[in-house]
């Protein structure tokens, strides 16, 4: 018999539950939680990747962009994705593996042998715990370095006008703004029959042509290098017009802050210890809305983790407590569903106002941990408030009918 029990613990009588078998239904359901969240992570993740990898094939057309420096640029997205995604698709297959075994009545064998909510929940508890230290992980460690490998890819491929494939007799966009048309381009890389639209300054439009030019690169960023041409402008609103004749012009392409102090660094690419220090006197160029946004990121990075706890706690304490429904748990899944996403909808809500002001920063933990200490307690109480099984019969009792 207990060779049975051990190796079928779900068809078990309540009288013949086993701590034995308890182990081995938490390796039960964990596997059944691993399988589902790798399985539901990866599609997730494929999906998501496809979508936003999109928005980079112009640079496989107007850069000249190799396959595998596309898909070395594009794979730098995956670990952010990852850390977006992971939380929810460990919700949904938590939601739906103990569903699943409501509706199959193996949870009903259980609870009838005496083990709370907080029992049954333990794989899915034990799953959470280790997704979140992978999270703190990935979200301190490889997520603000691959950002950063990502954004300076792309400043590069951006910037590097040798790559750009300028199309004779066709207009290209080489940056927001300006548009470089040519008559005919040369093997050495010289530019015949030039013209440059650029509607970078509000204040007005210009339009350059030359009889030949260059894209070169140089200190400051790359430029456009035009001999023998005339600059028309055209002020914005009152529509007059300046001509100016040229010997040599030179046109810089780089934006603002590409121009004073390279590339910016935006939050997600920083250190906890950069996001957390005054750094206004070593970059001049950082305007409030900065600082804001590196104190929110430090702030989320502290406590957005734990929303693997907190959503695993929610769709275990609806689908673990109450009493059994014969007709399933469709109400409790959607009440699950509907504070999962309250929860998700309050942790950006407080990004959001916190950036707008830093005395809103303590509603970043309070998005987190105010759902998470109350799906606990639920799960808790529920577990107390249930009555102890009847004890077992001694073995001259009759057995249970089948």
């Amino acid at each position: 018999m207990a060779a049975t029990v051990n190796s079928c613990w779900w068809t078990a009588a309540p009288q013949q539950y086993t701590p034995a078998a308890m182990g081995q239904m938490n390796r039960y359901v964990l596997r059944q939680l691993l399988t589902g969240t790798v399985l539901v992570t990866a599609a997730l993740l494929c999906i998501l990747w496809l979508t936003q990898s999109l928005r980079f094939v112009e640079l496989i057309i107007t850069r000249g962009l190799s396959v595998g420096t596309f898909l070395e640029l594009t794979g730098l997205l995956l670990p952010n994705f990852l850390i977006i995604i992971l939380p929810v698709a460990l919700f949904a297959v938590v939601l739906f593996t103990y569903n699943k075994l409501n509706m199959d009545r193996e949870l009903v064998v259980l609870r009838a042998a005496g083990v709370s909510p907080l029992g049954l929940a333990r794989p899915a508890l034990v799953l959470a715990l280790l997704l979140t230290a992978t999270s703190y992980l990935m979200t301190n460690v490889w997520v603000p370095k691959t950002v950063r490998d990502f954004r300076e890819m792309q400043w590069t491929v951006r910037n590097d006008l040798s790559s750009l494939l300028i199309q004779e007799g066709a207009f290209t966009t080489v940056m927001p703004g300006v548009t470089v048309y040519v008559r005919a381009r040369e093997a050495s890389g010289e530019l015949l029959g030039l013209m440059v639209h650029d509607t970078r300054e509000e204040t007005e439009s210009a339009t350059l042509l030359a009889e030949r030019g260059a894209l070169v690169q140089g200190d400051t960023g790359p430029r456009v290098v035009m001999v023998n041409g005339s600059r028309h402008s055209v002020e914005t609103g009152t529509g007059r017009l300046s001509l100016l004749y040229f010997d040599s012009y030179t046109m810089t392409l780089a934006g603002d802050r590409e121009e004073t102090g390279g590339r910016f660094r935006d939050a997600r690419e920083r250190s906890m210890k950069e996001l957390l220090q005054t750094i206004a006197e070593s970059e001049p160029n950082l305007k409030p809305v900065d600082i804001r946004r590196f104190r929110v990121e430090a702030h989320q990075r502290m406590v957005n983790p734990l929303s693997h706890v907190a959503f695993t706690l929610i769709a275990v304490a609806a689908l673990l407590t109450g009493p059994f429904e014969r007709r399933g748990g469709a109400r409790r899944v959607l009440w699950a569903i509907a504070a999962m996403m309250a929860m998700q909808a309050a942790m950006i809500g407080a990004a959001n106002l916190s950036t707008g002001s830093l005395a809103f920063l303590p509603l970043i933990h309070v998005a987190v941990l105010v759902p998470l200490a109350l799906a606990a307690t639920v799960l808790v109480k529920a577990g107390m408030a249930r009555p102890r099984p009847a004890s077992s019969p001694s073995s001259s009792s009759p057995g249970l009918p089948t």
